[in-house]
């Protein structure tokens, strides 16, 4: 069994939950919950270690950060191991994560040396004569974060290396389904010289839960999760700032004129059914030009058909299984009802044998009514939908036909075309060439309208932890 972490100290809480396989439906392990005396010792430590955590000086932020960086590294197939068996990802997208949550360590182990301020001449007219500025930015203060299952080290890494590149507190508290590899990271954490008090794991259910987003004693609520969920957060949060990545339908735009099909099919499948189509910047909408796109139906079904639903811990398995059977099942009502309403189905929405868990076929539809849920709301499963269009402009105008905008792609070679996409598509960012999935983690990464507000990306993250402090002073 697992026990909690709360500011350097494993505590059995009494109450426990079992973390299942979603493939099997085994349990994986078994681990301490959180209720409201836990979460506020942990939130109460997180202010007593704010004074010392603020003082460290940058080479002890990126002393502690590389320690963690290695330790993920010298223990990455546990982790992938780990991975597969709480989240259901296959082995090889696992071990994609865990090679991505060590580089986000790296960036994160540069950047806690690079906090710089600005100083500056104030005299711009006669009231600041002979004035100066000296503008210096400091840690915000305790950090509560939440991070979602569907990248459950990954994301969990992209709020805490931040906050302890700039030298805050952090409470994390892990999806409930997939709590384990954050419960590892915490093992590396405790030796890493990070003052103990200021940072814990405390893997609990949302009533207890709630405690991090509406307590005062936190500057900073981080959150990747539902639309739903989060905006309510940003409601009840208080005074504390609030950062969301709330998720999104994104679009695929494919222009006339494709050079190199098999890079192209490549990766749209690989950006609509990766880790079984769960991730916020899957691909769910594809847009292409009515020219290519028969020719590109042919080779997207062949290549979808081609991928292999199984146990995510069989190397031959290239799809993993939905996270739990009620999201498999919601799923399937949602095309369920876009059939009925005169979709085609070109392949997929099969489910696995009894015992195999909650795998779900690679599916294609065409055709759909925009207003449908399966277009038009976050789909997070191996579903994606086919439309053609007249001309980038119909595209652009589709893309944005949405409540979301987290990030798009766009295969063109007519430079303009990919110009014209930057300002016209709502979105966080625009991939060209590549599908929207796509994404490095020093980047600032996030949406706007229903898909969050913030920037995730580690230094990007670092400004919303940080506050600007100016000194005005004589010449």
């Amino acid at each position: 069994m697992k026990k909690a972490y709360l500011g350097g100290e494993w505590v059995d809480t009494g109450e426990t939950m079992d973390v299942l396989n979603p493939f099997n439906g085994e349990v994986v392990d078994t681990i301490s919950v959180c209720g409201h005396e836990e979460i506020d010792k942990a939130i109460s430590l997180a202010v007593e270690a704010q004074e010392e955590t603020r003082r460290l000086e940058p080479y002890q932020r990126a002393e502690a950060l590389a320690f963690i960086r290695d330790g993920i590294e010298a223990q990455k197939e546990a982790f992938a191991k780990t991975l597969s068996m709480e989240n259901g990802k296959t082995l090889a997208e696992s071990r994609l994560e865990v090679a991505r949550a060590v580089a986000t360590f790296d960036i994160a182990v540069g950047e806690a040396t690079r906090i710089y301020g600005e100083a500056y001449d104030l005299g711009i007219n006669a009231m600041g004569a002979g004035r100066r500025a000296l503008v210096r930015r400091y840690p915000i203060g305790p950090v509560a974060a939440i991070a979602p299952f569907n990248f459950p080290l990954n994301l969990a890494i992209h709020k805490v290396a931040p906050a302890l590149a700039v030298g805050c507190p952090v409470v994390l508290k892990p999806a409930s389904k997939t709590p384990l590899t954050a419960l590892m990271m915490a093992e590396l954490v405790e030796k890493s010289g990070w003052p103990a008090k200021g940072f814990s794991v405390v893997p609990c259910g949302r009533a207890a839960g709630q405690m991090m987003v509406e307590d005062d004693r936190f500057k900073l609520l981080t959150f990747t999760g539902s639309p739903e969920v989060g905006w309510n957060m940003k409601r009840e949060a208080g005074k504390k700032k609030v950062v969301l990545e709330l998720g999104g339908n994104a679009g695929l735009i494919i222009d006339r004129g494709v050079k190199d099909w098999d890079w192209l099919i490549n990766r749209a499948v690989m950006g609509a059914f990766y880790q079984c189509g769960q991730v916020c910047i899957s691909v769910q909408r594809i847009f292409l030009h009515q020219e290519i796109i028969g020719e590109f139906r042919a080779r997207f079904k062949k290549a979808a058909e081609a991928l292999k639903p199984g146990d995510p811990m069989d190397s031959s398995t290239t799809l993993g299984p939905i996270i739990d059977t009620k999201n498999r099942q919601r799923l399937q009502t949602w095309v369920k009802e876009a059939m009925e309403q005169g979709a085609r189905l070109v392949t997929g929405n099969q489910i696995a044998p009894v015992g195999q868990g909650n795998s779900m076929t690679a599916t294609i539809l065409e055709e759909v009514d925009p207003s449908l849920k399966v277009v038009c709301d976050e789909a997070f499963g191996p579903v994606v939908t086919l439309m053609p269009v007249e001309s980038m402009e119909e595209a652009f105008a589709r893309v944005n036909d949405s409540r979301f905008g987290l990030q798009a792609g766009i295969f063109s070679n007519d430079f303009s075309t990919v110009m014209r996409s930057l300002d016209e598509l709502e979105v966080g960012g625009v991939v060209h060439n590549d599908v929207p999935s796509f994404r490095v983690d020093s980047m600032p990464y996030g949406g706007v309208k229903d898909s969050g507000m913030g920037r995730e990306g580690i230094r990007y993250a670092m400004h919303d932890m940080l506050e600007e402090r100016v000194l005005v002073y004589q010449s």
